[in-house]
């Protein structure tokens, strides 16, 4: 009698996903696409049902940026709190999006709006994720002048998360614009410090520095190829892995 093969398991156990407020937007100039909240929540769907315990962080760029408020002449930490909410605002349509999927999911912010949302609360979250809920962290590290790039990463090594995936609308990193340069050449595997030296735009210096302190692995990868995050869960080498030497 043939055995049968067991189904192959996750390569992580924990992650964290890393989204940015202009993939929500999609083709439009501002605001948030259902089309694209559907997506996203499909990708998010397909891997929780392996078991995969998510924690997301999305940023707010689709709606206001701090950094873009502060060039045109507004207080910095006013506009980076501004920045905060609009985090919020996205946290929360994708909540409804993935809920009306069947996900039971929570929004925890750095920021107060207990109408809302609990507050980022470190053991509540791991709590969460061991429920098997997807936790949506917003409004950054509620502090100003610090990026939602630096929260992913503070949060990852809070709650102990084994990779970053840092969702992107291109195929991995290059060592310049694929979008302008037909040559630019996409890198397979960088370390830490190469990402730093060479300038390369995949996260600010601060949350590189981090993910290279906790030893915390970064895939980056294309969103809106479907399929995408749940081949990395499974352990495909998809996009460009950020991590230690010799790793």
């Amino acid at each position: 009698m043939n055995s049968l093969s067991p189904l192959p398991k996750p390569k992580y156990r924990r992650i964290l996903l890393k989204l940015s407020g202009e993939a929500l937007q999609g083709e439009q100039n501002y605001g948030i696409s259902l089309s694209v909240l559907e997506t996203i929540s499909e990708e998010i769907k397909e891997i929780h049902a392996l078991g995969v315990e998510t924690a997301l962080v999305i940023g707010g760029g689709n709606i206001f940026r701090g950094i873009a408020g502060a060039a045109t002449g507004m207080d910095r930490s006013t506009a980076d709190y501004m920045g905060m909410i609009a985090t919020v605002i996205n946290a929360l349509a994708l909540q409804d999006s993935l809920e009306r999927k069947g996900i039971v999911t929570r929004v925890q912010t750095a920021l107060e709006i207990k109408q809302v949302a609990e507050p980022y609360i470190r053991r509540r979250a791991i709590r969460h994720l061991e429920k098997g809920r997807v936790v949506i962290l917003a409004a950054g590290t509620g502090n100003p002048f610090f990026t939602t790039d630096t929260a992913a990463t503070l949060r990852a090594l809070e709650i102990g998360a084994e990779v970053i995936l840092k969702a992107t609308k291109v195929d991995g990193v290059y060592d310049r614009d694929p979008m302008r340069y037909s040559d630019a050449t996409k890198f397979k595997e960088l370390n830490y410090m190469e990402v730093l030296k060479r300038g390369l735009k995949i996260m600010d210096a601060t949350a590189i520095s981090l993910c290279m302190e906790g030893s915390i692995p970064i895939v980056v990868f294309n969103l809106f190829e479907s399929g995408n995050i749940k081949r990395i869960i499974m352990g495909e080498e998809i996009g460009t892995t950020v991590r230690s030497s010799g790793e």
